[in-house]
């Protein structure tokens, strides 16, 4: 029913290795890319390729950050990427849409785990004053709480050596780089 916390909140879960697009449509919170999209999208980048470079070799759709940047640009959005050695603190979380994290995963095949570690794309956005982690890979949206637990939570992320982070803004705002707090220092 409705009146369940979270209810309101677009979720796509995991589907293959389509983590890429479910994040995009859960940080955007409809459905507006699909596989077929995307890979036109990959099309567009490479058309020459026989085996795109932007898709992973199984054909299964673990897509790269040029699609995202493409796919996001087709919506007068843009992907900032974030220089880790910046503060979160350093954010300005107003003019942020949400946000697109690229963190290691573990592969599992049924119960086994295996020690290979994969790259998987999340999503976080903000939806009715909450922040929440919309992973495709969780049963469903898992509440984060207001900025300053965000700020905890991407920190937190961002702390894994591979991980990285893209800034979903208005094209407006990463022409001016607004994102940034203007107190903050630039290196």
């Amino acid at each position: 029913s409705s009146n369940l916390p979270g209810a309101s909140v677009f979720h796509e879960k995991q589907r293959l290795e389509l983590c890429a697009i479910h994040a995009l449509n859960n940080v955007l919170q409809e459905r507006v890319f699909t596989k077929e999209t995307a890979d036109d999208i990959c099309k567009r980048l490479a058309p020459q390729c026989v085996v795109n470079p932007h898709r992973s070799v199984l054909g299964t759709g673990n897509y790269d950050v040029n699609v995202i940047m493409a796919a996001l640009q087709s919506r007068d959005l843009a992907a900032v990427w974030w220089d880790k050695r910046r503060t979160v603190q350093s954010l300005c979380m107003s003019k942020v849409q949400g946000f697109i994290l690229n963190v290691p995963s573990r592969v599992s095949l049924g119960i086994v785990s295996l020690p290979l570690r994969r790259r998987h794309w999340l999503a976080v956005r903000q939806v009715n004053g909450q922040y929440y982690n919309l992973d495709s890979k969780l049963k469903g949206p898992a509440c984060i709480g207001g900025e300053a637990e965000l700020r905890a939570f991407l920190s937190e992320q961002l702390s894994q050596e591979v991980a990285e982070m893209l800034l979903v803004v208005r094209r407006d705002v990463e022409e001016d780089g607004s994102w940034l707090n203007p107190d903050s220092p630039n290196n």
